[in-house]
């Protein structure tokens, strides 16, 4: 009875609503009737649910229209929180909308990987990824989220080079020389890599496996630590990215024998590329992007695209990854990116099945 009555209130308020309109001649009356009888027939129907109460019809919204969250796998000061940092400032600029990047490190990306997979798809929240979303889903059985499956790419943002480093005391001076010192002693050198399963880490097992090395892997947990103990001579080698060399190496403390691209990289030109010195199978970049979640709105994702190539295009922002080491990526596509990661996700698969590599 009580619903009854609220139902009669609703009806009561939208008649007295509409009463200045019902004084016209009667051609006039039918548009304000007919609301009338299709408010009536809504409150019946929706009677067993409780009061109805009239709401106007919601136009399609533009995007964005609230924050958006950029989860990254990693910690602040990585290479992915540092793009995500820069992208979302000039979404921000763009979008007068708040972007969030929300760092979430942990268990070799797991954490935040399994949150982009997880997530509402309907564009406010998206993930800035690299290598290790593909390597830790490979590494874990079962795996904890689908690497491809659950999301979808919305622009290659960054390719970022790899350098083969040693320790100052190496008596090799080129990557030549190097890989002829390493062969004649086999199992005898360490490795240096940022712990099982990383990027670094499957970096030195393609170099290794390229050139035939038998070397002993030292995984570590900051990289910090892997500079120590290469001063030390504990450690002889390691493929890292540039960003993360590039400080040791200017100082005197790393010496870089080839970066792992076909061509040189205009940070360090002084050194040459691996293809360059006759070993491109060594070969091996990392790469940042934006992913979004399986079923995010393909006009979304466009929109999206679209305005972070016209920002990668921005020549500061360009120069600002330059200074770490990183080559921003215009030219992707969302299907490109896609595809880009299918090819990897199975150049990673193989290699691991292929060395036998477990999670810690």
């Amino acid at each position: 009875m009580r619903r009854l009555r609220l139902m009669g209130l609703a009806v009561r308020a939208i008649v007295m609503r509409l009463a200045p309109t019902m004084t016209a001649t009667r051609p006039r009356l039918l548009l304000p009737i007919r609301r009338l009888r299709a408010v009536i027939g809504a409150c019946a129907a929706f009677h067993a649910a409780g009061p109805c109460i009239a709401q106007p019809v919601a136009e399609p919204a533009d995007y964005p229209v609230r924050p958006i969250r950029v989860i990254v796998a990693d910690s602040p000061g990585s290479a992915d929180e540092f793009f995500a940092r820069l992208l979302g400032e000039g979404l921000e600029s763009l979008y007068q909308q708040r972007v969030v990047i929300d760092s979430r490190p942990g268990a070799g990306g797991l954490i935040g990987n399994t949150l982009v997979s997880r997530a509402t798809a309907d564009g406010y929240t998206l993930g800035m990824v690299g290598v290790t979303r593909l390597i830790t889903a490979l590494l874990r059985e079962p795996p904890p989220y689908r690497a491809l499956a659950d999301v979808v790419g919305v622009a290659h943002v960054a390719s970022i080079t790899n350098v083969l480093v040693v320790t100052p005391a190496m008596p090799a001076r080129t990557a030549l020389d190097f890989v002829k010192y390493a062969r004649a002693r086999p199992g005898d050198l360490n490795y240096a890599s940022l712990g099982i399963g990383s990027a670094s880490h499957l970096a030195g097992e393609v170099f290794s496996r390229a050139l035939g090395i038998e070397a002993v892997h030292v995984p570590y947990r900051a990289v910090m630590n892997t500079f120590a103990e290469m001063g030390l001579g504990r450690v002889h080698y390691a493929v890292l990215t540039l960003p993360a060399v590039l400080a040791p190496v200017r100082e005197g403390r790393l010496r870089p024998l080839a970066v792992m691209t076909p061509l040189r990289s205009s940070v360090l030109p002084e050194v040459p590329a691996i293809a360059e010195v006759g070993l491109p199978d060594a070969q091996f970049d990392s790469w940042s992007g934006m992913i979004a979640p399986v079923g995010t709105p393909r006009r979304v994702v466009e929109q999206l695209h679209g305005d972070i190539v016209r920002a990668l295009r921005h020549v500061p922002l360009r120069k600002r990854f330059l200074r770490q080491g990183a080559e921003s990526t215009p030219e992707s596509t969302p299907d490109g990116f896609m595809r880009h990661m299918q090819e990897e996700y199975l150049r990673f698969q193989a290699l691991i099945r292929a060395r036998g590599i477990r999670a810690e």
